[in-house]
Parts: structure tokens; sequence; C-alpha cells
């Protein structure tokens, strides 16, 4: 299969991976999805396959980035399409009616296990909220209070120990105003029995979120995380693609889209500094990349240390190859905003959110950035789930047959010139009103918190 008329290797569509279709000279630039993958180590014949025997990184430590728009296809800002909603005083809207349990700190991990086992809440445990210091415990309160925060959620228990350095008391400083209806504190310290108490209040809790009804909302109230995981040669082809052309077609409806995962979007990112709204996203963009690479340099680490093993696999050779399909799942719609680690989507349309390409923090991100949905496109397969549905879409037929488990969305047909973005669109809509996905049903729901400092 040839992706762009530029293109100097084909794919293989039984395998995913990349073959020469003319004699290459070694030094010449490797050419897929129309854009440069890197270059060729040796004279590589025609027909030859084209992988890490012969074909290397060009992408370097620093890169000087210019300023250079390209033109922008207006965003309406009305929807045609709706789903059945949950339409918080806030003003937000959730996809679930949920109570969560949020603990302040790890130690209380076991507790928050036995309260949603009794009570049918939703706990996520993680190791973090005390021995930490200056950012990573900045950090953590910022994930935690989009969590405590999230419109999934008609309902939050707060669950502390009582002397964590994130410490009830010190976690309301972080978390602000907050609505004592929907959000009640334990500290389990404080209390003769601290299983009983919980019980007790995450049954007023429920009760709270019984008052929520599912009511029709627009497609423009949806927030949806993009995340690929296990990427193979398909991806890039099948699933990215499709869940780009889904990012465009909600963002034309006002909705918004969070595109994350910053270190696979090396080899990559002046497709999406050419997409900023205007020179603010730009200067922005480029912050968030070289950032990002000095973190890497920070620690003395290679920044192009990636593909991982299972990428290579499927037939990914260098990261400029895993990021040109990577950011495909943002379409070609413009960037109107750069978030941090912790803030929440604050405009409509597609928004780049920082954080490493490791899947349970992502996620994480994705979700303390307010995504109600989170598509998941994979080549070889994982079980991982946020808190919040998470829609793992098969790049390949093999895979969604062998993991039907797993998956909930085969892209493969789109290889046989099939189109799917009416019935993916549609699917998700489905989702966004009730309709479970695996993680749901086999209750893969995970956290985990970004660190990079001292544990003390």
């Amino acid at each position: 299969m040839l992706i762009h008329a530029y293109d100097n290797v084909e794919i293989d569509l039984t395998n995913g991976h990349k073959y020469s279709n003319r004699d290459i000279k070694c030094g010449e630039s490797i050419i897929k999805y129309g854009s440069v993958i890197g270059h060729a180590t040796e004279d590589i014949p025609c027909g030859a396959h084209v992988h890490t025997h012969n074909l290397a990184t060009d992408l370097a430590d620093t890169v000087t980035y210019t300023y250079q728009p390209s033109a922008h296809v207006s965003q309406p800002s009305h929807s045609t399409h709706t789903f059945l909603g949950y339409k918080r005083k806030d003003g937000r809207v959730g996809v679930r009616n949920d109570v969560w349990i949020v603990n302040t700190v790890g130690c209380v991990n076991g507790i928050a296990r036995q309260l949603a086992e009794k009570t049918g809440a939703l706990a996520f445990p993680h190791p973090f909220g005390c021995s930490q210091l200056g950012d990573d415990m900045a950090n953590t309160q910022k994930i935690l209070r989009g969590m405590v925060n999230h419109p999934n959620a008609a309902g939050v228990l707060v669950l502390g120990l009582g002397c964590e350095n994130n410490n009830i008391d010190e976690f309301k400083k972080a978390l602000g105003e907050y609505d004592p209806e929907r959000v009640r504190f334990l500290n389990c310290q404080d209390t003769e029995d601290e299983l009983t108490e919980g019980v007790r209040l995450i049954a007023e809790l429920k009760a709270y979120a019984a008052t929520f009804t599912p009511t029709p909302c627009p497609a423009s109230d949806l927030v949806v995380g993009l995340k690929c995981g296990g990427s193979d040669g398909y991806s890039g082809i099948t699933a990215n693609p499709l869940v780009g052309r889904f990012c465009d077609a909600l963002t034309r409806e006002g909705g918004s889209c969070l595109l994350t995962e910053v270190p696979e979007m090396f080899g990559a990112e002046h497709l999406l500094m050419a997409r900023a709204t205007d020179r603010a996203v730009f200067d922005r963009i480029v912050d968030l990349i070289n950032d990002c690479k000095s973190y890497y340099k920070a620690h003395g680490q290679v920044i192009y240390e990636n593909p991982a093993p299972g990428n290579k696999a499927g037939g990914i050779t260098t990261l400029e190859e895993k990021s040109l399909g990577c950011v495909q799942k943002g379409g070609t719609s413009p960037v109107v905003d750069v978030l941090h680690t912790g803030e929440t989507v604050r405009r409509k349309g597609l928004s780049l959110l920082d954080g490493p390409g490791n899947d349970m923090v992502a996620v994480t991100n994705l979700v303390a950035a307010g995504a109600q949905i989170i598509l998941f496109t994979t080549g070889r397969g994982t079980p991982l789930g946020a808190p919040v549905p998470t829609v793992k879409i098969a790049t390949n037929r093999a895979l969604a047959e062998k993991k039907p488990g797993w998956i909930d969305f085969d892209a493969s047909p789109v290889l046989e010139g099939i189109s799917l973005d009416g019935d993916f669109f549609e699917y998700v809509l489905q989702v966004a009103s009730g309709k479970e996905t695996a993680n749901e049903r086999r209750g893969m729901r995970e956290i985990s918190i970004f660190k990079d400092g001292v544990t003390l």
C-alpha cells in the first residue's frame, strides 16, 4: 500500500512493515506519509525490507522553529448531534453519573478499595500524596483536583489519612471552591470506624447523584482525549486517521479534543505548529516541545529513545515515523491552546496537553484535564483503562478478533477502502450516552501521577 505519492516505501498489508518501492542510496531520505522518517544507513534495493537494520532517525537534540502559519478551516460553533448526558451545576456535562473515591495519599488505598467493594463507588489507588516536595506535590494536588472536579463524577469522597503532606486541609487549599453537596471529606485517623463512616458518606453522595437524570446535550459539550498505545505499522493508516477525522468532525460542531504524548510529537511537531491559531499558541507549542526535550537532557537520557520494542515488532522504525502516525489523531483541526499538566480545557477545539507517552500517566492527565471519554488506538493491544470510558480501537483485524474483551471498535476495514467515519462518530455518541466500553465492563480503571523529584 502506498500512503502518499511522494513515499519511497510501501506498506505490506499482511504485517504492517515497510518495503522500498525503488532503489534507495545510503544516506538518502526515507519518505512515508509524504514526510521524512529518517535516512538509509546502507544502499537499499527496490523491494527490500526497510526497518531498524537499514533506517536511522534524522532527529537532533535542538531545533530552531519558525512561525509559518497555514490556512485554517473555520470552526462552526453549533452542534447537529446530541447525546444523553448529565448537566452539572457548573455548566459542564458528564457522560457518567458515578461516585468517585479520590485519595489524598496512597496509604489509604486499601480502605478505598474496601469502600468501593461495599458501595459500588469507584476507587483509583495511587502511591503519592506524602513524602513529596515542591513541584511533585503540586502536581499530585493538581491531578487530584482535576479528578475531584470531573463532571463524570456526580459525587466525590475525598479520602485522607490525617498525617500526610497532602492532608485534607492542605488539599482543600489546592482544590479551592467546591460544592459540599457533591464533595465530602473523610480523615481516617479522625474516626473510630472509617469503613462505617465512609459507607454513610458514600450513601449520601449516591442519593445526591440520583437527583441527576440524563438529558439531551449537544456534541459541543464533549471533551474527548486522544491516546495511542502499543502502536504498529497500521496505526498511522487505519485507527489514528479515523480518530483524526472524528476530531475534525467534533471540533467543527464546537466540541473539544485533547492531544497529548509530547515525546511522540517529536519529528512531527512542525505539522502542529503550522496549525496554531495565532503566534501566542505557536510559541506555547515551541515551549511544550523544548521543555520536554530539556527534561530528557536534565536526566542524562537520550531524547529519541523511542519507538518501544513492541512498536518495532509492529513495523515502526524511527520516532519520526511513530510521531507522524501519532499526531494524525488530531486530524487537521487548528490547535487552539496548550495546557500544562493539571490544567483543564478552556477553549473549544483541539488543545495540546503536556505529558509523557506513558499510557497510564497520559490517560490520567487527560482525565484531570476534563476528558469525559478517551479514544485509545492500539495495534498490539492493551487492557488499560482510565477512570472514564476508554474506547479501544484496533488498528488491525487480527487484534480485534484475538482480543474482543479488550477491543471496542475495529478500524481495519479502512484498509479495504471502507469509510467508518459515520459509524465511529455514532459509536462515540452511544458511549457518551451510556454504552459501556470494555474497560468499564471489566473494571479496568487506573491512574498514575507523573513524578520527577525527591521522595523523602
